[in-house]
């Protein structure tokens, strides 16, 4: 839109008698707004808006419960039966201002702030770069509404029990609890329905109880409720994340513990300049305390102890003093690991760090055991070292074997380690540089291409061994007794009159 002086300047350089091109250029406008200018001399027109149409709400209503609803048909009736030419859109506007088609949309419920009323909880979804690789974590944050305090931690993933292990962390940390937590309608803790008539989980019912807090869902479309958290959120993806460097995600929790717990706690929140750890000096009066032996939430696992004295757990091994043997049961926590047989606790043992897998573990102080564990992957390392030796197509199709997937990599290695060593390092080298063109994958397949290379240099090749009892095999039998073909038609020479046909 053009400015009322820039339009009177417009008209008048043009009565002066500059061109509509010199005056687009100068006012830097395009030539069509200089000649709708001109035409109007210079002069502002403003569009007046036509009266809303109108229609009698009576009328809307009789005709909503008649066509129960029927948008279209409600339209077609007022054209045809009432003579009222309304547009589709005016209609349903129509009806939702009379509250007839979907709800009008109501503003989310507003709570005063009140000490030790609530606290929330919600998770989100960020690519965030640990050490050199890209990968998706789930941020779980906790805000106690009144004083504004936070806790941050980061997860691979995040599931029920994780959810526990992280309210028992955080309320711990703080050592009070709100009377209730404000949740979106998770199917972590949401049972069934949405907002007020959501029901809770039983098992995460009784969680809460523990810390003397109840959860409940705000209303669906109503993420407002939270907004707080919502907020906490968005000060994560504009003040945590930028600027900052994660090794793995140990230093990423270390880091995002510091500044949730202490950077945050002594910075002044929003206009009001309200520093949380003085606000929640005040609101410890209203919040409960929580004991400090409360028992930390756990997952327990049934396993077997091998020959070896070895259980698996997370694809690692944790290796069992005694000589006893049989089932035993493994006690996860959030940070370590109890092992229990008989009711006794046999051993415990700190969670390893995050990424770790394939290794045994045994108690400090002792020697480790000799054996490995019954059914630990063991990694072809040494055999890929052997391979990678041999020359630079070889290297090449190592690596080619390494990216493949659907492929158990480390047998392969091991297999073509050893089919190397039945044929001089040039054969081996030549056949595996045809087998990475072509993208092969199958030993066998590896091992006709040295046979063809054999052939073709001249040697002679031992003759495949033939069962000379194939004979009474039951296949064999049961392909002898079928019925001997007739092939007598094909022995006698064609005629040539079939060839002719005869005229009716």
């Amino acid at each position: 839109m053009i400015e009322t002086d820039k339009r009177k300047a417009i008209y008048l350089l043009y009565e002066e008698g500059m061109s509509m091109r010199e005056i687009a250029r100068r006012l830097g406008v395009s030539r069509g707004a200089v000649r709708r200018a001109i035409e109007q001399k210079g002069q502002t027109i403003r569009k007046v808006r036509k009266d809303k149409q109108q229609i009698d709400p009576e009328l809307l209503r009789r005709l909503h419960q008649e066509c129960e609803g029927r948008m279209e048909r409600m339209r077609e009736k007022l054209v045809e039966e009432h003579h009222i030419p309304v547009p589709y859109s005016t209609l349903t506007r129509m009806m939702r201002d009379l509250g007839l088609s979907s709800p009008l949309p109501t503003r989310c419920e507003h709570v005063p702030d009140e000490p030790g009323a609530e606290f929330q909880h919600d998770t989100t979804v960020y690519r965030i770069k640990l050490g050199e690789q890209s990968n998706r974590l789930v941020a779980s944050l906790l805000y106690l509404r009144y004083s504004k305090r936070r806790y941050l931690k980061f997860f691979r993933s995040f599931n029920r029990f994780k959810m526990k292990c992280f309210f028992h962390e955080a309320l711990m940390h703080w050592g009070y609890s709100a009377r209730q937590c404000i949740i979106d309608n998770t199917n972590l803790a949401r049972l069934h329905g949405t907002g007020h008539q959501a029901v809770i989980v039983p098992e995460m019912a009784a969680f809460a109880k523990q810390y003397a807090f109840e959860f409940r869902c705000h209303e669906k479309g109503h993420a407002n409720r939270k907004a707080g958290e919502e907020r906490s959120f968005w000060t994560v993806e504009t003040n945590f994340l930028p600027g900052r460097t994660f090794q793995n995600l140990e230093d990423l929790n270390d880091q995002a513990l510091a500044w949730s717990t202490v950077r945050m706690e002594n910075r002044p929140q929003a206009k009001t300049g309200l520093i949380p750890a003085k606000a929640f000096e005040y609101e410890q009066t209203f919040l409960t305390p929580l004991p400090t032996h409360l028992p930390a939430p756990y997952r327990a696992h049934q396993r077997l102890i091998d020959e070896y004295g070895y259980v698996a757990l997370d694809s690692n091994f944790f290796w069992v003093p005694g000589t006893q043997r049989g089932e035993a049961k493994v006690l996860e926590y959030a940070q370590h690991l109890k092992i229990y047989q008989a009711q006794e606790c046999l051993i415990d043992y700190p969670l390893p760090p995050d990424g770790t897998h394939n290794q045994r573990f045994s108690p400090p102080g002792l020697p480790a055991p000799r054996h490995q564990p019954r059914h630990r992957k063991e990694p072809a390392h040494e055999e890929e070292q052997r391979l990678r030796a041999l020359g630079q197509g070889v290297n090449a199709y190592v690596d080619f074997i390494l990216g493949t997937k659907g492929l158990v990599r480390h047998e392969f290695l091991r297999k073509l380690l050893a089919l190397s060593r039945k044929m001089s390092p040039e054969l081996f080298a030549k056949t595996i540089e045809r087998a990475a063109k072509y993208r092969i994958t199958s030993l066998e397949t590896i091992h006709r291409i040295a046979v063809l290379y054999l052939q073709q240099g001249g040697q002679v090749l031992p003759l495949a061994t033939v069962d000379e009892q194939f004979t009474q095999r039951e296949a064999y039998l049961e392909g002898s007794l079928t019925d001997v073909p007739d092939l007598a038609i094909y022995e006698q020479p064609p005629d040539p009159t079939d060839s002719q046909s005869e005229p009716e």
